[in-house]
C-alpha cells in the first residue's frame, strides 16, 4: 500500500522522468545518425528544450515560495517559446542537411522570437502569483504579455505544422507515411498543451492540469519513434540498445520516486542523470559500430562488383590477345618460310648483301614469333583453356635435346653449356611440349644473360613428399639477381632492371609460364642468386609418377 501511495503521489515526477529519458534518447539517436545535418541538430535542440521545459514546469509548483514560483512560471513560458521555435525550425529545414535561411527568417522571425522570450521574463507576462501551495500548480496573475506569448507560440506551431503538411503533400510514398505519423503526433501534442496549459489557465483560471504537461508530449514522442523505426528500418542492434537503455532509465526513475528522504532523492536523481548520460554514450557507440559495419559491407559489395568487372575486362583482354595472336601467327609463318627459302639458297639470284639484310629480318621474325607464342600461352593460362597432352616421356632425353639445340648459340658467345645427369633415364607422365618450353626458357635465359663462363644444367633425383621426384637446375655465371628481386621473378611481366637493360624486347612471360606449367604438373619452381655479378640458378622439381591434369 505504501508503494502504491507514493507512486500515485509522485505521478508527475514519473511523467517528467519518462519524458526526459524518452525524448533525450530519441534526440541523441537522431543526432548521431548524421551529426552534420541541420535537421538532426535541430531535432536534438528540440529534444533538449523539451527536457528543460518539462523540468522547469515541474519545478514551478514544487516550491511553496511565491517569488520562486513566479520565476519558475516565467522560465516555463520562456522555454515554451524556444520549444515552439525549435519545432518550427525542425519542419522548416526538414529533411535537408544544409539550409540557407532567408532574410525574412533571419531578420524578422528570429529577432521576434528573441524579443518575445525576453518579455516573458518580465512582469508584462506574469505580474505575480495569487496563491502558492506545495506540490500544487500556482495561480498566476496574467499580464497583457500573455497575448504576445500566445500569438508567438501559436504562430510558430502552426507555421511548423503547415511546413510539415506541405512536405507531406510533395513527399514520396515511403517518406509520406513516416511524416504522417509525426504530423499526427505533433497535432495531438499541441492540442493538449494549448487546451490545458494555455486556454485552461488563461480563460478558466484552472491550473490543475499543468503538472501533467509531460503526458501531453508523449503522443509526439511515441509516434515519432514509431515512424523512425518502422519506415527508416533502424538496425535491430540499435533498437534493442535503445529499448534496454530506456527500461534501465525508467527503473532508476522509480528508485527516485520511491525515495523517502531528500538525501535519497538527490542521490538517486544524480544516479538517474548519470544513467541517462551513459545511455546516450552507449547508443552513440553502438550506432558507430553499426555504421562502420554497414560501411564495410557497402565497401565489400563495391569491391566485389569492381572485382567482377575487372575479371570481365581481364577475360575480354585475354580473348583479344588470343585473337590477335592467332591473326599474327599466319603472316609471320609465311614471312619466316620465305626468308628461310632465300637464306638456304632455294631461290636463286639473291646477293650476299641482300641475304645479310634478310638475316636480320629472320632474327626479328623469330623474336616476334616467340613473342606471339608467349602471348598465346599467357592467354591460354589466364582464360583457363590451357590443355595438357599427357603421355610417358623420358625427361632426361628431352633435356638433352634442349641442350643440344642451344649449344651452338652458347659456343658463339664463348659459354660452355655443360649437362650433368645423375638421374639417368627417367620416364614418367608429363606434357612434353609444355615442359620442354619451360626448360627452354631456363636454358635460354642462362645464355642470354651471361657473357662468359659456363651454364651448367644439372638433372638429379630427389625424395619428394609422395615418392621419387626429378630436380632440374640451370646455373649460370651471368649478371646475377638482387635478393629483393627474387621473390617476384616468377610473377607475370616481372623483369629486373638489369634484365630490361640487357634485353629490352623481353616481356617477363617465360618464367611465369614455366611456373604455371610445372605447378599444374604438381611440381615446384624457384631461383636463387648470391647477388649482382655472381650468377643465378633457376630450378624446377617434378613428381615422377602418373598424373591426371585438367
Amino acid at each position: 500500500m505504501l508503494v502504491t501511495s507514493v507512486s500515485f503521489h509522485n505521478f508527475d515526477l514519473i511523467a517528467v522522468g519518462t519524458v526526459i529519458a524518452a525524448i533525450g534518447i530519441l534526440g541523441f539517436v537522431v543526432f548521431y545518425s548524421n551529426q552534420r545535418s541541420i535537421t538532426n541538430r535541430t531535432f536534438l535542440a528540440f529534444s533538449l528544450l523539451t527536457i528543460i521545459y518539462s523540468s522547469v514546469n515541474y519545478l514551478s509548483y514544487k516550491f511553496g515560495i511565491t517569488e520562486t514560483a513566479l520565476w519558475f512560471l516565467r522560465f516555463t513560458v520562456f522555454f515554451a517559446i524556444w520549444h515552439a521555435f525549435c519545432f518550427f525550425q525542425l519542419f522548416y529545414v526538414f529533411p535537408k542537411e544544409h539550409v540557407e535561411f532567408s532574410k525574412f527568417y533571419r531578420f524578422f522571425i528570429q529577432p521576434f522570437v528573441i524579443l518575445s522570450s525576453i518579455i516573458t521574463l518580465s512582469p508584462f507576462t506574469f505580474m505575480g502569483v495569487e496563491s502558492v501551495a506545495l506540490s500544487e500548480a500556482p495561480n498566476p496573475i496574467l499580464g497583457r504579455g500573455m497575448l504576445l506569448f500566445a500569438i508567438t507560440v501559436s504562430g510558430l506551431i502552426f507555421g511548423g505544422l503547415y511546413a510539415l503538411y506541405q512536405k507531406i503533400i510533395h513527399a514520396a510514398d515511403d517518406i509520406k507515411k513516416q511524416l504522417e505519423f509525426i504530423f499526427v503526433g505533433a497535432i495531438l501534442m499541441f492540442i493538449l498543451i494549448f487546451a490545458f496549459n494555455i486556454i485552461a489557465p488563461a480563460v478558466f483560471h484552472d491550473v490543475r492540469f499543468i503538472p501533467f504537461t509531460p503526458i501531453f508530449i508523449f503522443p509526439f514522442i511515441i509516434l515519432t519513434t514509431y515512424a523512425i523505426r518502422k519506415y527508416r528500418l533502424l538496425n535491430i542492434k540499435v533498437i534493442t540498445t535503445e529499448v534496454v537503455s530506456f527500461l534501465i532509465a525508467i527503473s532508476m526513475l522509480l528508485e527516485v520516486v520511491l525515495s523517502r528522504s531528500a538525501t535519497e532523492i538527490i542521490f538517486r536523481s544524480g544516479i538517474f542523470g548519470l544513467v541517462l548520460i551513459f545511455t546516450i554514450l552507449l547508443i552513440r557507440s553502438v550506432r558507430r559500430e553499426v555504421e562502420q559495419r554497414e560501411r564495410m559491407e557497402a565497401l565489400s559489395l563495391e569491391l566485389a562488383q569492381a572485382n567482377a568487372r575487372l575479371q570481365e575486362l581481364d577475360k575480354l583482354k585475354s580473348e583479344f590477345v588470343s585473337m590477335a595472336g592467332h591473326q599474327l601467327r599466319a603472316p609471320l609463318t609465311v614471312i619466316k618460310g620465305y626468308v628461310s627459302l632465300i637464306m638456304e639458297g632455294t631461290i636463286d639470284g639473291v646477293s650476299e648483301k641482300a641475304k645479310e639484310a634478310l638475316g636480320k629480318v629472320q632474327y626479328s621474325t623469330d623474336q616476334l614469333v616467340k613473342l606471339v607464342s608467349s602471348l598465346l600461352d599467357l592467354s591460354r593460362i589466364e582464360s583457363g583453356k590451357i590443355k595438357y597432352d599427357l603421355a610417358a616421356h623420358d625427361f632426361a632425353q628431352m633435356v638433352t635435346e634442349v641442350i643440344d639445340k642451344f649449344k651452338p648459340n652458347a659456343e658463339k658467345k664463348g659459354i660452355a653449356l655443360v649437362f650433368e645427369n645423375t638421374l639417368g633415364p627417367a620416364s614418367f607422365v608429363f606434357d612434353a611440349d609444355k615442359i620442354r618450353e619451360a626448360v627452354v626458357n631456363y636454358v635460354d635465359n642462362a645464355i642470354k644473360y651471361s657473357d662468359r663462363g659456363e651454364a651448367r644444367v644439372t638433372l638429379s633425383p630427389m625424395a619428394g613428399p609422395d615418392g621419387r621426384w626429378a630436380r632440374l637446375e640451370v646455373a649460370d655465371s651471368g649478371m646475377g639477381i638482387k635478393k629483393e628481386d627474387i621473390p617476384w621473378l616468377f610473377d607475370k611481366f616481372s623483369r629486373t632492371d638489369e634484365a630490361k637493360i640487357r634485353d629490352p624486347n623481353g616481356m617477363g612471360i617465360g618464367t611465369y609460364f614455366a611456373k604455371r606449367v610445372v605447378q599444374d604438373h604438381g611440381g615446384n619452381v624457384g631461383a636463387f642468386s648470391e647477388g649482382p655479378g655472381k650468377g643465378s640458378t633457376f630450378w624446377m622439381e617434378l613428381p615422377m609418377k602418373n598424373q591426371q591434369l585438367t
